[in-house]
């Protein structure tokens, strides 16, 4: 499995809503500055978001972005389909490889990887990046 650019920058985003959520909304270039996303792809992507009902989001002075749902009931398969389309690892996965008898093993690592990110919710991963923040030490620079 692959994941790209879209479903990265778009999980990174839902993390900072989510950590950051105060129940205000949360404007866009402060998104796009803590997680290093372009503002122009920032916006293409809190589309597919709102879109698929994850945010909400506020026009106007004092608009931004926030969680449409809580994080708990946010799942990381949830968020990537909409972002990356199929994660099938193989686009024909019951056609041709069935007349060779290599679906099974496909379909097994298909079902296995659905079934990890469907445990995993936008909460935890919040969690982890907490402890990791936490964790590490500090950076100056000169």
């Amino acid at each position: 499995m692959l994941i790209g650019t879209k479903g990265d920058y778009g999980v990174r985003a839902m993390i900072d809503l989510a950590r950051h959520h105060t129940g205000q909304p949360i404007p866009r270039n402060e998104i796009a500055t803590r997680r290093q996303i372009p503002e122009a792809y920032l916006d293409q992507l809190l589309g597919l978001l709102r879109r698929a009902g994850f945010i909400k989001s506020v026009r106007g002075p004092g608009g931004g972005h926030l969680l449409a749902r809580d994080g708990d009931k946010i799942t990381l398969l949830s968020l990537l389909e909409p972002l990356e389309g199929s994660l099938e690892p193989i686009s024909s996965l019951n056609n041709e490889l069935d007349a060779t008898g290599q679906a099974w093993i496909w379909t097994e690592i298909y079902d296995g990887m659905r079934e990890r990110l469907e445990s995993v919710t936008l909460t935890q991963l919040v969690e982890v990046e907490k402890v990791n923040d936490a964790s590490s030490a500090p950076r100056y620079l000169i």
